[in-house]
């Protein structure tokens, strides 16, 4: 349930038009949908500003429609839904609107919204290969109303191609840097920004990179102030925190 709605429902009751009884029963009904396989969350957005986003890995395409019509359904006017593979995208396709990123595997259902978020956020890559996390990154920021501006392939072993866009990481409001290999482009960006940098390691990288760890402990050890970190992998979970960021 909306923000607005609920205002909507406190308002009739400050007008007369709705009992405190009726109103009470109006958002006991709301707090979530149990459809058996999900308990749809429709109050997330009241508690915590973001609507339910679906996890699309691992659920059947039946389900993630039937969930995404719960949330529509709910009051959401867009419902992003991350690592959802193209035949899933398809089967949604074919009952509600659906934009699909196959790069990231994310898919929108409605339009992204007019960006309403302070400053923007950048997100960058070390290279082309992180390209696929940082859009997952990139399209969660833009669909919580934000301005994202993209930096692809601006890492460490071509150090001028960042600098290039020293005024974009000196302006931004918040930084996403996501790498892999040895992590170590949000180090050297957190030496040039006075935002928050949300570090994200990614799973690209020969043996030793083992999988994004090397990548994550690098991360995890950077001198550079003022940078948290996110799982590998893990472009919603950096978009988000860093929509939040950018709303505060």
């Amino acid at each position: 349930m909306k923000k607005q709605a609920v205002l909507d429902i406190l308002r009739e009751v400050e007008s007369g038009a709705l009992s405190a009884d009726d109103a009470l029963t109006r958002l006991k009904l709301e707090p979530f949908e149990d459809m058996g396989f999900a308990k749809v969350d429709l109050h997330r957005e009241l508690r915590q500003g973001v609507a339910e986003v679906i996890y699309g890995q691992g659920k059947t395409p039946e389900q993630i429609a039937a969930i995404t019509g719960s949330l529509i359904r709910g009051g959401e006017e867009v419902v992003l839904i991350t690592r959802i593979s193209s035949e899933a995208a398809a089967y949604v396709g074919e009952k509600y609107r659906i934009n699909y990123d196959p790069r990231s595997k994310v898919g929108i259902v409605g339009e992204i919204p007019e960006p309403d978020g302070k400053g923007t956020i950048v997100v960058a890559t070390g290279g082309t290969t992180d390209i696929p996390v940082a859009e997952e990154a990139a399209l969660t920021a833009e669909c919580l109303g934000n301005k994202v501006k993209r930096l692809y392939d601006v890492g460490v072993s071509g150090i001028h191609r960042l600098l290039d866009h020293a005024e974009d990481i000196m302006t931004a409001r918040c930084i996403v840097a996501v790498a892999g290999m040895e992590g170590a482009l949000p180090s050297v960006i957190g030496g040039l920004a006075d935002c928050p940098v949300i570090a994200v390691p990614t799973s690209v990288g020969y043996g030793a990179a083992f999988g994004g760890v090397a990548a994550l402990l690098s991360m995890l050890n950077s001198c550079a102030s003022g940078l948290s970190v996110v799982n590998i992998d893990n472009g919603f979970g950096a978009g988000d925190l860093a929509s939040m960021i950018n709303h505060l």
